[in-house]
């Protein structure tokens, strides 16, 4: 039986270990499944994960779970199954096992906090029996029939995992900041203070990022004392995440995606996904006239009396100077995060793959359908990369069934001769 193993046990996770353990109970072929997790499933919907106090709502519909759409074409003449036994895993399940589905229906089906959503995920882990190694990634090297990655744990001991195949999830880091500064907090150190009721004495506080990252923050600025809240980004204005049918469709059902120009998919990106704020976070600011929008990329950073100075440049008109009191970097994670990891010829074999120096365009061009890099003997599954080439659903929570079809598709299972191994080697 092969092995994938999977960095972050966040949704995406779970829906692939979710969709194997169903296929081998249905007498399928299916991998096995080991995650790899730094903190605890569903990490980066608690507090603890340095994305979230755990309190905000989640983006999009909680029914958009771990087999969403239900509607898998993994093999012909199994399908109809698949989905049934993944109905045991829905959120619905989950409510009804906790008692509480009735009132989420008479409460008008709202969407869960983000610590109840790390429930629900945990709450799959359980029913599944989960393989899950508790570790950071620390480096993954290349090796002649896949891929070998060393974990340490919280106590510093190392772990080896050998896999056949790999999928790399999740944002990455959540301490980064534009600069070093005391008024200058990362979103991991805003969510900190913020929880302990810290946050610096501002008036004006300004929230780098026009995405979901930001809507949640400016969610809680809004409950502090300052006087004007300023969002910085490049885009004209915020948009609204696009919530009518005609949207919602291209991020739950991909297969017209293809036919879509490269302009067009970008600009369906542009305008839905990325730099866009839900709605109900929309809801909340456009009620408050202490929230303002400010265009343009923060170049510069610099004291300013009691302040802190920022140059924001616009293509169109000069520089601009604001000064705030307070800046929170709410960017969102960076994509490549993961290159640090790579060893020096698990690197040159990417380069290979995708053609050249490892961008994120060369890297979203080379997206197969299984939402794998191409031209890779051991397969390497980067969803959250995989929306220009396969669509705008896969790097979030809108078509997490359909993304592990993707993943556990019956060409992909067993590609390379069956070989049986000691795949989790502990003090290596």
């Amino acid at each position: 039986m092969e092995t994938l193993v999977v960095i972050g046990a966040g949704p995406k996770a779970m829906a692939v270990a979710t969709k194997a353990h169903v296929l081998r109970e249905l007498g399928l072929p299916a991998p096995r499944v080991v995650v790899v997790e730094a903190q605890a499933v569903g990490g980066n919907w608690l507090a603890t994960g340095g994305w979230t106090d755990g309190r905000h709502r989640l983006g999009t519909s909680p029914e958009k779970d771990v087999g969403f759409p239900y509607r898998s074409t993994w093999a012909r003449g199994h399908n109809r199954a698949i989905n049934g036994a993944m109905m045991a895993y829905s959120w619905t399940s989950f409510l009804i096992d906790q008692g509480t589905y009735a009132e989420w229906v008479d409460r008008g089906r709202p969407s869960p906090q983000h610590h109840m959503w790390a429930k629900y995920l945990q709450w799959v882990a359980t029913r599944i029996d989960l393989e899950l190694v508790v570790g950071t990634v620390r480096s993954i090297a290349a090796t002649a029939d896949g891929w070998l990655l060393t974990a340490v744990d919280a106590a510093g001991i190392p772990t080896e995992i050998d896999a056949d195949s790999l999928m790399i999830t999740g944002p990455g880091h959540s301490e980064k900041a534009l600069t070093k500064h005391p008024k200058v907090l990362s979103i991991a150190e805003f969510w900190d203070l913020a929880g302990k009721r810290k946050l610096p004495v501002s008036s004006r506080a300004a929230v780098i990022g026009g995405g979901e990252t930001a809507g949640s923050a400016l969610d809680e600025l809004v409950g502090h004392g300052m006087l004007s809240i300023s969002v910085i980004s490049p885009m004209a204005t915020i948009f609204t995440r696009g919530e009518s049918y005609f949207e919602n469709s291209l991020f739950s059902d991909p297969s017209t995606w293809s036919a879509l120009s490269s302009e067009e998919r970008r600009e369906v990106i542009r305008r839905t996904d990325r730099g866009v704020f839900s709605v109900q976070v929309q809801e909340t600011l456009l009620g408050d006239d202490r929230v303002h929008h400010m265009q343009g990329r923060v170049v510069r950073i610099a004291d300013q009396g009691e302040g802190v100075a920022l140059t924001l440049r616009n293509e169109m008109r000069p520089d601009q100077v604001h000064v705030v009191d307070l800046v929170i970097d709410a960017t969102g994670g960076e994509p490549l995060w993961f290159l640090d990891m790579f060893d020096a010829h698990a690197s040159d074999l990417l380069e290979l793959a995708v053609g050249g120096r490892v961008t994120h365009a060369r890297i979203e061009s080379s997206i197969g359908y299984d939402l794998a890099v191409s031209g890779l003997d051991a397969k390497l599954y980067l969803p959250n990369l995989a929306a220009l080439a396969q669509g705008p659903g896969f790097p979030n929570l809108s078509c997490l069934g359909e993304l592990s079809d993707r993943v556990l598709r019956t060409d992909s299972v067993g590609a390379r001769p069956a070989h049986v191994r000691n795949r989790v080697r502990a003090g290596r």
